[in-house]
């Protein structure tokens, strides 16, 4: 019998915790700098109105034995109803016969992983004693940035601005309970940004509502939220005061809507990409070089990400009673 592992919502954050992520992502991103992973570029399907779209992410990771994809919708629309903005599953495969292992929820694996990935940037590029922190944007990814932050970094002063001021005192409440940490709600971004050692933009904004003016000497940006070429959350100055570090060259110059449009502007060019987080990681770039330099890490996502926290969670699942194995297929149909 072939049997699957279905791991849903609710059971991710027990598999894959947050501290023992930001491990698993600091061995994927290793793994890509030493050409040790394969990773077509991010496929999308856009609906005709645009209002959403599905992304196909596959990857495979020879270093860790893993291969699979994500298979994710992205509905901005949906953001502040019941459904969060990015739904899916995560497909795990058997590397040496092709077996499928298991099908995760996407929702929960993107949360904490792109989280993971910030905390690692921020743990190779923020200064040691950094612990301002702005977060820009109160949803989800807000909720786990907040978590994976705190791990890395003496976090004692955070501040979060959102679309309405209601909604960010509703994440300060919330998240202070959670963590014991006092939240300032702010009415603006610049009130939350200015001042601040690390910065968080996790919006689904497509025009900059972080403005390099508003930088503060030694800050450490992360630009999470924006996927697209067309997009943005941080303003061309932003990017032209930072060393700007990135997941991958080859999706920033095809995604990152942070850079393209400060490049298409004419302020930056290729160049001004320092290096991957990978490469930092290895040794093979390095990361802050100064006290009062600004670093940006501008994240568009990977599915090399999805695919290292899959396996993690199907590893950790095996034996653990979380998780439901069934009997999903497989086998030769003229098997006995």
């Amino acid at each position: 019998m072939i049997e699957t592992l279905v791991v849903n919502q609710a059971e991710v954050p027990r598999l894959l915790p947050m501290k023992e992520c930001i491990e698993v992502m600091a061995r994927a991103f290793a793994a890509l700098a030493r050409s040790e992973a394969t990773m077509p570029q991010r496929q999308i399907v856009w609906m005709p109105d645009r209002s959403g779209a599905l992304g196909l992410m596959p990857a495979h990771l020879s270093g860790l034995g893993a291969v699979g994809l994500k298979a994710v919708t992205f509905f901005p629309r949906n953001e502040g109803t019941e459904l969060d903005s990015h739904q899916g599953a995560v497909l795990l495969f058997e590397s040496g016969r092709g077996r499928l292992l298991a099908v995760i929820d996407a929702t929960s694996v993107t949360a904490v992983r792109t989280a993971a990935v910030t905390a690692l940037a921020t743990r190779l590029l923020a200064r040691e004693d950094a612990g301002d922190l702005a977060l820009v944007g109160s949803g989800v990814q807000a909720r786990t940035h907040l978590e994976a932050l705190l791990l890395v970094r003496p976090i004692r002063r955070v501040r979060v601005a959102s679309k309405t001021l209601e909604r960010a005192r509703s994440f300060a409440e919330r998240e202070s309970r959670r963590h014991g940490i006092a939240i300032t709600p702010c009415a603006s971004v610049r009130e939350a940004v200015t001042g601040a050692d690390i910065v968080c933009t996790l919006t689904s904004a497509r025009e900059p509502v972080v403005f390099g003016e508003w930088l503060a000497a030694g800050a450490h940006v992360n630009a999470v939220g924006s996927s697209v070429a067309t997009a943005r959350e941080v303003d061309t100055a932003a990017v032209s005061r930072s060393r700007l570090f990135v997941d991958r060259r080859e999706a920033a110059l095809a995604e990152a809507g942070d850079f393209l449009l400060a490049r298409k502007e004419g302020a930056v060019g290729d160049a001004h990409i320092v290096a991957e987080l990978g490469e930092v990681v290895v040794g093979s770039s390095p990361g802050r070089t100064g006290p009062s330099e600004i670093t940006l890490f501008k994240s568009v996502g990977l599915a090399i990400e999805d695919v290292a926290a899959a396996q993690h969670i199907y590893n950790k699942a095996r034996g653990s009673g979380f998780g439901t194995f069934l009997e999903f297929g497989g086998g030769r149909h003229d098997a006995d």
